[in-house]
């Protein structure tokens, strides 16, 4: 979209019922209705990497459903998101449920093509097998990205079963290939069990740091933001969020839930806090509707997806400025 053209925006809920019409996220245009779009949000309907609970190959479409209720102006971030930039439903990124390195090899793919058009990519998952792929092709584009890595979980671990590629491996195999940037890479929300001892030692060999559930409700979101973003500098960022970060009171329909999570309110606040980082493309997992009640983890998951699509709607509208 060029600097003159104004981007088409949701559908007006005060004229068209929410509940009325096809779910696109946040009910604004599809991509093949705009031509093409500053930030794409696609979905990748893909659970074949999960190691307990299956159904989130489902929650792209339960997020597009609860994000039925949002607005045009982000009060939050002082922001009309869809206004400043071309944000566009690009659909869904049909995988091979039986397939894991071809899933992995065509979500790679998609994105290639997406981002190729100049797009910034919100992707909705599916499991979080995903994040590979789509790190690596980002990595393409701008070199090695700093992360940010919302999970109960490190998904630092080698194999299960021998699989090298599931939702708990993928940023090991991130690491490995070298699309990081391992000096400012860190886990937020980790919390549980562990296999043993060493699984933090190896984590943090790979140049993790890691700020807990505890961390964040001890020092509080804004202190946690803060620490963050001096961490990432001005480096291009890439935030992959696992609904599980949160707490299964704020998000049981998923996965793998821990108990001991962050709320959705301070999940919200520390991205608020990042709004100055140069987000280059995101991803929201592991929302598993089944397991859900009453939305509570896909209206959790479409208002994270939409502070992050704010954010690369600021940064896109500023470079537009400059």
């Amino acid at each position: 979209m060029s600097s003159n053209e104004t981007p088409r925006g949701p559908v007006d809920s005060s004229r068209i019922p929410r509940y009325a019409g096809p779910a696109t996220f946040a009910r604004l245009p599809r991509l093949d209705e705009v031509g093409r779009a500053d930030v794409a949000v696609v979905g990748v309907p893909f659970d074949s990497g999960v190691s307990y609970r299956p159904g989130a190959r489902f929650g792209g479409n339960a997020i597009r459903e609860a994000s039925r209720l949002l607005r045009p102006y982000n009060p939050a971030q002082d922001a009309s998101p869809f206004a400043l930039a071309q944000v566009a439903d690009g659909g869904d990124i049909a995988v091979n449920p039986f397939d894991i390195n071809e899933a992995v090899e065509t979500v790679e793919a998609a994105a290639d093509d997406l981002l190729g058009t100049g797009a910034r990519l919100m992707t909705l998952g599916g499991d979080h097998t995903i994040a590979l792929p789509l790190l690596r092709s980002v990595a393409k584009k701008h070199g090695p990205v700093a992360l940010l890595h919302f999970d109960a979980h490190l998904d630092t671990w080698d194999t299960y079963f021998g699989a090298e590629y599931t939702h708990g491996t993928p940023f090991r195999r991130a690491v490995e290939e070298g699309i990081l940037d391992t000096s400012a890479l860190s886990h937020v929300g980790t919390r549980g069990p562990l296999y043993g001892k060493q699984d933090l030692t190896d984590d943090e060999k790979m140049g993790f740091g890691i700020v807990t559930s505890a961390d964040v409700y001890r020092r509080g979101a804004d202190e946690v933001a803060d620490q963050l973003r001096q961490r990432i500098g001005d480096r291009p960022l890439y935030i992959s969020i696992d609904i599980d970060c949160l707490d299964p009171a704020h998000a049981p329909g998923t996965g793998t839930p821990e108990a001991g999570g962050m709320t959705s309110r301070e999940l919200l606040e520390i991205l608020r806090g990042l709004a100055s980082c140069d987000l280059v493309s995101a991803d929201v997992v592991e929302v598993a509707p089944a397991y859900d009640h009453a939305e509570i983890t896909s209206v959790a998951a479409s208002h994270t997806a939409y502070e992050l699509t704010t954010i690369m709607s600021r940064r896109i509208a500023e470079a537009r400025a400059k």
